[in-house]
């Protein structure tokens, strides 16, 4: 199978708000870019949108090292809370339901065709690739901004 590297960012403007996501995705010498936003969201929405999106764009089952600055992305993985949370009916540890149940969903079906690994790099930090996509989602947050006070 092909190697992947994918970098994902997602933020906010206030939390609940305008949010974009971006990506980054390496293979041999080839670079793609993508990003998008929501007119209302939350930052964690978002940082789960952005991996979504970036596990869309490939076409056949790649091994992807997917790097991101969200903890909550990574820890749901690597600290096995999906399978916690699925396991417990979709509820946390306190009983309550887990928050953004459809992009989990449909993040897990993502990551059962493809082979993903996921790391926690620091966010705003030196990392070219994370701070690009945080880049990509603010520049989306701005162009949403920007179309919706001209409609």
């Amino acid at each position: 199978m092909d190697k992947v590297t994918i970098y994902t960012d997602g933020a906010c403007s206030g939390n609940p708000g305008p949010g974009g996501w971006g990506c980054v995705l390496l293979y041999r010498q080839y670079r793609k870019e993508a990003s998008g936003a929501e007119p209302m969201t939350t930052n964690n929405r978002m940082e789960l949108t952005a991996a979504i999106e970036a596990l869309r764009l490939l076409k056949r089952p790649c091994i992807v090292e997917l790097y991101t600055d969200s903890a909550y992305l990574c820890n749901a993985f690597e600290q096995k809370w999906l399978k916690k949370w699925q396991k417990n009916n979709w509820k946390t540890a306190a009983g309550k339901d887990v928050e953004n149940r459809d992009l989990w969903e449909t993040l897990i079906s993502l990551c059962a065709i493809q082979s993903v690994e996921f790391h926690k790099v620091k966010g705003h930090a030196d990392n070219v690739e994370n701070n690009r996509c945080d880049e990509l989602a603010r520049a989306a947050i701005k162009a949403r901004i920007s179309a919706n006070q001209t409609e």
